[in-house]
């Protein structure tokens, strides 16, 4: 680790747990935290040892555990008002830890001593004095987090100033500034900063922002700038309230765009994957607009922003998106143009040939359609059929005769839904009828028991995801309704989509794209396995 690299403080196991519907188990939050360490994380604090039996858990399986780039870290407080450091149960939790390094937050607002802990500043500062030399004492690298420092910097100076100048001369390793209410502006954290680095080297100071004016990682940056060298963090934000800083916008900033070194290059192009697989654990959906990692960060859906991104695309994007792991986009919706159309149809591998009228044709088609409900731009299967079918590419696989879908409930019994479907192909008509947990799964079963003797194929693939969308709800139950289904055949994903005032209907519209985007698929990979 070379001395002027920026130090990544990664808290999501801790701090980002405490974020509102976030609750990783002491296995997930092990996962993490190896997958953490595996990018070059240098510091991962692992929770509040002896405030909960899963942190205690967490450090216990992490014993078994050889991190090769980031140092485990304990959090904890300072000891308890008016007793020893070395009799303390909140000082011996952190070293029963065993980790490298901890960190120990204390009170830098006045605030919270008079009308929080009722202790005197004296006793504070005894209390951060004893607590950093005793776990210094045990051999361990210590962090100290100035817990509201800003606020109480702002209200009392001279008290704040103390805090930090006491724990600094206890012994602790680095002085973490915390923003804990995530209400100073950026331009009063610079000024404070370069106030108290006369107390403070700046290569000794972290940063630790919320992010409850937005201003998390603007903050975070800030500080760099002013000469901070650890950041702490965490994945996506996650945290209490609003959240915290955003380790992976932070990150990508810091190496990209201001040329200080935090994480190996080969790590930067993994925070995409990074954010999701945190996503992922968390069982949080991840945020399309999410910079640098969303899937929309690199995503251009107007058609003069298309045209410009495929000549040059630095026209619209700050960076190549494969710097962090993420891929360019383009949507079609009713504001694509004609450049929309042409790469949606390379990269769905559809051929449009030379004729301007194909590409017009589906550009109007598609105009019409999203004016009615359609959304092309989270349904590509549904989109590479109408492209076939107006390229007159398309044939239909199957013909609807007639289906009927039966939903019948007697007291307080369970639902039972039955569908009857009948249904041609090449002339031969099949008639079968399937029962389903509701009425849509009843119709998908018939529907597949019907087509399964033409087309086997069709059993490698299911429905993984399944939503309801509702256009425009002052019509209450009698709304236009868009009905999204994902699918997959293992091999790969595809969604369609269906809209009607009939959610049946919708749904059926889906279902039929989705087999329709499959058995297609399959005709074009058969016959480029012949022509080889």
């Amino acid at each position: 680790m070379d001395s002027s690299d920026v130090l990544i403080y990664d808290t999501t196991l801790r701090d980002g747990a405490q974020g509102e519907q976030v609750n990783f188990s002491a296995e997930e939050k092990l996962r993490i935290a190896e997958r953490l360490d595996e990018l070059g994380f240098h510091y991962i604090e692992g929770g509040w040892p002896g405030s909960n039996p899963k942190d205690m858990r967490f450090f216990e399986m992490a014993k078994g555990v050889s991190f090769k780039h980031a140092r485990l870290t304990a959090f904890g407080s300072t000891r308890k008002p008016h007793m020893k450091a070395a009799t303390c149960p909140n000082i011996m939790a952190l070293l029963e830890a065993e980790t490298p390094a901890v960190a120990i937050f204390g009170k830098s607002w006045d605030l919270h001593l008079s009308d929080i802990l009722n202790v005197s500043l004296d006793e504070n500062l005894e209390m951060i004095r004893d607590s950093i030399e005793f776990v210094k004492s045990k051999g361990k690298e210590v962090i100290f987090d100035a817990e509201h420092f800003f606020d109480g910097y702002k209200n009392n100076p001279a008290c704040a100033r103390r805090v930090i100048e006491t724990a600094l001369s206890a012994g602790a390793d680095m002085i973490v500034l915390c923003d804990t209410n995530g209400g100073t502006m950026s331009g009063d954290l610079i000024k404070i900063i370069n106030e108290i680095v006369p107390s403070v080297p700046r290569h000794l100071l972290g940063i630790h922002v919320h992010n409850d004016c937005g201003l998390a990682v603007a903050n975070s940056l800030a500080a760099v700038q002013q000469g901070v060298r650890m950041v702490h963090g965490t994945i996506n934000g996650y945290g209490e309230r609003c959240g915290n800083a955003d380790l992976i916008s932070i990150i990508g900033n810091l190496q990209l765009k201001m040329n200080k070194r935090c994480l190996p290059d080969a790590s930067i192009r993994q925070l995409t994957h990074l954010s999701n697989y945190v996503s992922d654990v968390a069982n949080i959906p991840p945020l399309n607009s999410r910079p640098f990692a969303g899937r929309s960060a690199f995503a251009h859906k107007g058609g003069v922003h298309v045209d410009a991104v495929l000549k040059n695309p630095a026209a619209y994007e700050h960076i190549r998106p494969e710097l962090v792991g993420n891929q360019q986009r383009v949507l079609v919706s009713d504001l694509s143009g004609k450049s929309n159309i042409a790469y949606k149809a390379k990269e769905l591998g559809i051929d449009l040939g030379e004729e301007s009228s194909v590409s017009r044709n589906i550009v109007q088609q598609v105009k019409t359609m999203e004016d009615q409900g359609y959304r092309f731009d989270t349904a590509d299967g549904s989109l590479s059929v109408l492209m076939k079918k107006i390229k007159g590419e398309f044939r239909d696989p199957f013909i609807l005769e007639s289906f009927q879908v039966i939903n019948a409930k007697t007291g307080n019994n369970p639902s039972v839904s039955q569908a009857t479907i009948k249904i041609s192909v090449g002339g031969e008509e099949e008639l079968t009828a399937a029962e389903g947990n509701g009425p849509v799964n009843a119709l998908d079963n018939a529907l597949r028991k019907a087509l399964i003797k033409f087309y086997p194929q069709i059993n490698a693939m299911h429905l993984v995801d399944f939503k309801v969308r509702i256009l425009e709800g002052c019509e209450g139950t009698a709304a236009k309704v868009t009905v999204f289904i994902d699918s997959t055949d293992g091999a790969d994903i595809w969604s369609t989509m269906g809209v009607s005032t009939n959610i049946i209907e919708a749904s059926w519209l889906a279902l039929v794209d989705s087999i329709q985007y499959k058995l297609s698929k399959d005709e074009e990979n058969r016959k480029g396995s012949v022509l080889k």
